[in-house]
């Protein structure tokens, strides 16, 4: 199996919590890993952002990251791309064309930018389309932070003639694919709902005292981390509110500003001062693996305060390293985190509501609740999230095929045959 995997606005080789890099690069690139550890090649089709990009960067035997040209390197925000979408389109219809026909069995897309353009794709390619939208503009609409900007109508338009046209869709939880329901009036029937992974080898528990001695935050105070992108729609500022009313707590943030977040990217410094709290939150830029591992060994708590989450890898991430977590009830966090066993979950976004749920954390059987947390995460790998993608893929070929009777293949083979011998002319 060939699969083209499309992801438009951020590339799968960013380090995530920079700019619009996130939980999606790595579901991007780790399941595409994984996939090819199982024989499937997989082609990632990213914007260049830079001029430095190499056209393709082969990641691991089956996987390769093709930096495709559209538009200026740099300057470009996620809400500029539509006008890109046709370069970015052409790029990866080019690309294709170097191939004999029938290349590609299916193309994957992430996010609505993608679906647009695997829209087009699948089209042209006469393969069918999976989708995965990770989030969904009513949703983050409904759930706004205080002073953070709406998404704008467009995107809306546009999920909505994704949805309409992909011949499956996947999403993280049984809760998203009811949003897509209801929201977008999605047939069911071809949602198909596969949890994220964790890379289990990478992240495990470990020395709490060694990873705050590499870090170099303090040893004897209890520790409350957060991590991911600054921005509104991640509420780290709730965190910060309900830490200055716990005295003797220290705050780890790594991350650093993006989307929404860079119109104001000393907030959160500013507002530690304002909070009388500034000697005891710890600013740590956007971590690799390995650093990111030890900000979770490092720490007592990690606190996942977003405003919508699909579903929120940093929460198991986390778990697998043995911290429990607190956690906003909202998207997919209920099911990353199993409320009063390895974390709590929080109602509300109230200062004093979090300040309540990460005291009686920290007052827990550190051992008990670390446990059930490395427990609990262990059910999440990427092994079972590609089995689930599998699955996908093959209810998605058999479901395409049995809807393009024999009859009409001859006539669709000719069609390609002349749209690639006109693009390579």
């Amino acid at each position: 199996m060939r699969v083209a995997v499309l992801s438009v606005h951020t590339s799968p080789l960013a380090q995530p919590g920079t700019g619009d890099a996130g939980g999606m690069n790595v579901y991007v690139l780790q399941s595409a890993l994984e996939l090819a550890r199982r024989g499937v090649e997989v082609e990632i089709f990213t914007r260049a952002t830079t001029s430095s990009d190499a056209p393709v960067v082969r990641v691991a035997p089956g996987v390769l990251v093709r930096n495709v040209v559209a538009g200026p390197f740099e300057g470009l925000d996620k809400n500029d791309l539509p006008t890109q979408l046709c370069a970015f389109t052409a790029g990866v219809l080019r690309a294709e064309a170097t191939h004999e026909p029938g290349y590609y069995d299916v193309v994957h897309s992430h996010y609505w930018l993608s679906g647009q353009v695997g829209w087009l794709a699948r089209d042209r390619w006469a393969v069918p389309l999976v989708h995965t939208a990770h989030t969904l503009a009513a949703v983050k609409n409904a759930s706004l932070a205080e002073g953070d900007r709406p998404e704008p109508p467009l995107r809306s338009v546009g999920e909505q003639q994704v949805v309409d046209e992909a011949d499956r869709l996947i999403v993280n939880t049984e809760y998203e694919a009811r949003e897509l329901v209801s929201l977008h009036h999605a047939q069911r029937d071809r949602i198909d709902v596969v949890h994220p992974g964790v890379d289990l080898a990478t992240f495990t528990p470990g020395d709490r005292a060694a990873a705050r001695a590499v870090l170099g935050i303090p040893s004897g105070e209890p520790v409350v981390a957060f991590v991911g992108r600054i921005q509104p729609l991640k509420a780290p500022d709730v965190l910060l509110r309900a830490a200055a009313k716990l005295p003797g707590v220290r705050v780890v943030i790594a991350g650093g500003p993006s989307g929404n977040g860079l119109a104001n990217p000393d907030g959160l410094v500013r507002l530690a001062a304002d909070l009388g709290i500034t000697d005891r939150v710890t600013f740590l830029p956007p971590q690799s693996r390995d650093r990111l591992v030890e900000v979770y060994r490092a720490a007592d708590v990690v606190a996942v305060p977003s405003y919508a989450e699909s579903f929120g890898l940093v929460a198991v991430e986390a778990q697998a390293c043995g911290t429990p977590v607190v956690a906003a009830a909202v998207g997919g966090l209920p099911v990353a985190v199993r409320d009063g066993v390895t974390g709590t979950l929080v109602a509300t976004h109230d200062a004093d509501d979090w300040a309540a749920a990460i005291d009686g954390v920290l007052r827990r059987d550190p051992a008990e609740m670390s446990a059930a947390a490395h427990e609990h995460a262990s059910g999440f790998s990427w092994a079972h999230t590609v089995e689930g993608l599998l699955r996908s893929y093959g209810h998605a070929i058999t479901d395409y095929r049995s809807r393009h009777q024999r009859r009409d293949l001859p006539r669709r083979e000719r069609r390609r045959l002349s749209i690639r011998r006109g693009v390579r002319a």
